[in-house]
């Protein structure tokens, strides 16, 4: 997997080709993935690109840097970036994912604000993102996700209509992220957005992001979903050690040593497990997805470590890679 850099690499996507389209039709462009927590951005951004680039759980405010996934298709190439979900709160942290989120909106071609088939108008959370975009003057696409949910497909002509009455929407496109549903017609509206131009990354390239940067959300996304609801938010994962090895087959192999960031020791007690069950069952899964992440081998050491500022103390966030 190719990573960082325009004109380096991007990958297949949802019933096209592998390479994007060229020419005086084509189009390139970057299009942000905007809204509140836990209305499915990291399941659409991974269907749209057909690969995982962002952790995917039940728990909302799960994704807390913006990530770039690259789609190619016939009518040429878009950028998505996914954001952290919009909310309210006054954590360092949860300031930083915010700030990430709206401050993207500067720097795109076009958005695309997600909401769930189950609201039928925007709340403060939407509010927000919408003043942001007029206020650029970004065009912009709504897609209403989990539209699956919604026995009663009568009830989808109605929402959208009382959807379109919000804001100037360029288009209103009902989807499901999950089941892939929808998914060409929502391309289509968005790259009717976008300036023609030669592609901004080269065709092998998936994402702006380091391998490095992929195998810690993995890891992340593992503690999530195996401590459900007895763990909050407050954990963070530090690379410490990143070692490529050569093999005597040829082949290579990486050991990685990672810190579990973690505010007190109940949790820490928590991720450990009795026995150290729960941090051997979070190594084996995610060395699994990182060994599939990566193509190759992945050895993967875990540290549970008590750092009781790590979320609020500015330096600290800007260490894992948060600007607070």
């Amino acid at each position: 997997m190719s990573t960082p850099g325009p004109q380096n690499g991007s990958h297949r996507a949802p019933e096209t080709g592998t390479g994007a389209g060229t020419g005086a039709g084509a189009v390139a462009g970057t299009v942000a993935i905007l809204g509140r927590p836990n209305v499915g951005k990291s399941t659409l951004l991974n269907a749209l690109v057909g690969e995982k680039l962002a952790i995917v759980t039940p728990k909302p405010q799960t994704t807390r840097n913006r990530i770039v996934g690259v789609y190619n298709g016939p009518a040429g190439q878009i950028v998505f970036v996914d954001t952290p979900g919009v909310h309210g709160s006054k954590k360092a942290l949860n300031r930083f994912m915010v700030q990430e989120a709206l401050g993207t909106i500067e720097d795109v071609d076009a958005a695309l604000l997600v909401v769930d088939a189950g609201e039928r108008r925007p709340g403060n959370e939407e509010r927000e993102i919408l003043r942001s975009l007029v206020a650029a003057r970004c065009p912009t696409v709504l897609a209403v996700n989990k539209v699956d949910r919604v026995k009663d497909k009568g009830a989808l002509l109605p929402l959208l209509a009382d959807w379109e009455q919000t804001a100037d929407f360029r288009a209103l496109v009902p989807i499901s992220a999950l089941k892939g549903k929808n998914l060409e017609p929502l391309l289509g509206e968005l790259c009717k957005l976008l300036p023609r131009g030669e592609p901004l990354y080269g065709p092998d390239t998936l994402t702006d992001r380091t391998e490095r940067f992929l195998a810690a959300e993995l890891i992340r996304e593992q503690i999530f979903l195996l401590t459900r609801q007895e763990l909050p938010y407050a954990i963070a994962i530090d690379i410490e050690n990143w070692e490529e090895r050569a093999r005597q087959d040829g082949k290579s192999d990486v050991v990685i040593d990672a810190n579990i960031l973690v505010e007190r020791d109940s949790q820490k007690a928590i991720i450990v497990g009795k026995g150290g069950s729960m941090i051997r069952e979070v190594g084996t899964l995610a060395r699994a997805q990182i060994t599939e992440l990566l193509g190759r081998p992945a050895h993967l050491k875990l540290q549970v470590k008590v750092d009781e500022e790590w979320s609020t103390s500015p330096s600290a966030l800007a260490r894992l890679g948060y600007r607070a």
